[in-house]
């Protein structure tokens, strides 16, 4: 993790308890106003298919692993985002 993410969880987040996914920095887009780290779905699905998962495989993986493995209040939060969807449905 970069120092600068660390200062942005530090800030926002709730000291020793805000969690993170592991492995998943990069798909990390901010955090909610009940202090979890909010992430892309979109971007997990892409680094999970950079490691050689298939689209099928990844959406299985996520939804089993990731997104239903609840710890408490602070558990990360995943969402689609409007500007993902209408940049992968736009036409030019």
């Amino acid at each position: 993790m970069s120092i600068n993410l660390q200062m942005f969880i530090d800030q926002y987040g709730e000291p020793g308890h805000t969690l993170k996914a592991d492995g998943f920095d990069d798909a990390i887009i901010g955090m909610d106003s009940k202090q979890r780290v909010v992430y892309s779905i979109e971007k997990i699905l892409e680094i999970l298919q950079k490691d050689d998962m298939s689209q099928e495989d990844a959406l299985e993986h996520f939804y089993y692993n990731i997104e239903g493995a609840y710890v408490g209040e602070y558990t990360p939060v995943f969402i689609f985002t409007y500007k993902e969807f209408k940049n992968e449905f736009s036409v030019n």
